[in-house]
């Protein structure tokens, strides 16, 4: 939440629910808010365990690392967890670049992302719009791509809810508010967009180098949806 470039960690083995485990502290990104979750490591004991799935627990608010079948992880020892940086990195760029192209669908056309989902390789957002022509998406890159270059700023801060939520495009998601929580965490672009959110990004927008497009699909009236990834 505080640092996307953390790659490296030690915390203490929580509570252990078959092949996941459950820390102190994690780096680890689970699955949420579009964006797939980290991979990457844990090291106990001098042993290390694959980490392959990361998500939330809903009955508790703690995150699950599901590691190497038959991993041995007794409470109260230390561990030290490594991300998969070259992962990590990509999502962190393709994350970034995707609240550019929601903030400039939300100002040109009043577009709102209704979906969307980000790896590493590849990215797509579906907005509530009702054309389909690809030109309209087209300069929508292009001007993703000039915000890029520019090298704006992105930084992330905490705010009260209520002061928070009367930020003028701060929510971009149709049909949904951000979590019900006393302080919200934004991400604001400097000059271009800022949003509650509470996913990975890089510090300046001229790490990513560029985005491009791969297609759109037609997904109804109101909802199309626009394939892009890193250039």
């Amino acid at each position: 939440m505080d640092d996307s470039y953390l790659r490296v960690f030690t915390a203490r083995v929580e509570r252990v629910v078959g092949s996941s485990v459950a820390l102190s502290q994690t780096a680890f990104h689970p699955l949420s808010g579009g964006v797939a979750n980290d991979l990457g490591e844990l090291i106990a004991s001098g042993v290390r365990y694959r980490v392959f799935e990361v998500v939330e627990d809903a009955s508790s608010d703690a995150i699950l690392h599901k590691v190497t079948p038959n991993a041995q992880f007794e409470e109260g020892i230390a561990i030290e967890g490594q991300i998969d940086w070259e992962r990590r990195y990509s999502l962190m760029k393709l994350h970034t670049a995707s609240h550019i192209l929601s903030s400039i669908m939300f100002e040109k056309y009043g577009a709102m992302v209704t979906g969307g989902h980000i790896e590493p390789d590849i990215a797509k957002d579906d907005f509530s719009l009702d054309t389909a022509d690809r030109k309209v998406f087209e300069d929508a890159v292009s001007a993703v791509n000039e915000i890029i270059s520019r090298g704006a700023e992105v930084r992330t801060y905490y705010e009260d809810r209520e002061q928070a939520l009367k930020i003028p495009g701060i929510v971009k998601l149709a049909n949904r508010l951000p979590p019900n929580a006393e302080k919200l965490r934004l991400v604001e672009i400097r000059g271009v967009d800022i949003q509650a959110d509470g996913g990975p990004h890089v510090r300046n927008t001229e790490e990513i180098d560029g985005i491009v497009l791969i297609g759109i699909d037609n997904k109804g009236r109101h909802k199309k949806r626009v394939y892009y990834k890193l250039a």
